[in-house]
């Protein structure tokens, strides 16, 4: 082939976006198989030497990063139109307890109570229950950094929407996030290294639930009956 032909032909492109992609699933698989061992090693240790601080630290950050993961990969599928949704009517009680179940571990070595309170006759709600439990799994996570002492899952029904809350008894939300409630990506925060991902992609899993014409959403706020901040997502 002649120089100027190779010259002339256009170089493959990179998706670079399905590079990300592929990479990211690599890490959730690897950190799963370290959690695996983790696991595995927690059962070898003596009663003394379970509960301890540093456990604490390991729980809450590999739940943050694999969060993180499940978030940065549900964005993507969400952009090539293949992120699976299946809705269907859900026990809220069991669907709640079920998040707890899977923190329960980090909630005790953090010192934190949390309770469920059902508010009214609301005992079904109709959602996809796996990305809505990724989003309320996350919240969880965040609100456990804050929390003292206390967090509440508590829901009712405000006509058309069914409202999960998490609620603590922290500092609440900074005033700023709390104005921006249509602006989630706020960029990076130098001292918390919060991007906002979290809340967009939240935003984004209650958008895609619609009924009869109404999208759900999230809220934001600090009127938390436990004198911290509240998330609220609404579903229709």
């Amino acid at each position: 082939m002649a120089k100027a032909d190779v010259a002339g032909k256009a170089a493959p492109g990179l998706d670079f976006s399905t590079v990300i992609a592929s990479t990211v699933h690599d890490m959730k698989n690897s950190l799963g198989m370290l959690l695996q061992a983790y696991g595995a090693w927690l059962e070898a240790l003596p009663d003394d030497m379970v509960w301890t601080s540093e456990r604490g630290i390991i729980e809450y950050e590999s739940g943050r990063l694999n969060g993180m993961l499940v978030q940065l990969l549900g964005l993507y599928k969400m952009g090539i139109n293949q992120l699976p949704m299946h809705p269907a009517w859900q026990d809220l009680e069991d669907f709640v307890q079920s998040q707890l179940a899977m923190h329960q571990e980090l909630l005790q070595s953090r010192h934190i109570a949390c309770n469920t309170r059902l508010d009214g006759d609301v005992f079904e709600g109709f959602f996809d229950s796996n990305l809505m439990g990724t989003v309320i799994s996350n919240v969880l996570i965040n609100t456990i950094r804050y929390a003292r002492a206390q967090i509440q899952i508590r829901i009712w029904v405000e006509d058309p929407f069914t409202v999960i809350a998490v609620e603590d008894d922290g500092q609440g939300y900074p005033e700023a996030m709390v104005k921006a409630q249509s602006n989630y990506i706020l960029g990076i925060n130098q001292s918390s290294g919060s991007t906002g991902l979290g809340l967009y992609f939240s935003d984004r899993i209650a958008a895609l639930h619609q009924r009869n014409g109404i999208c759900g959403r999230i809220e934001l706020s600090n009127d938390s009956s436990l004198g911290g901040g509240m998330f609220k997502i609404l579903i229709p």
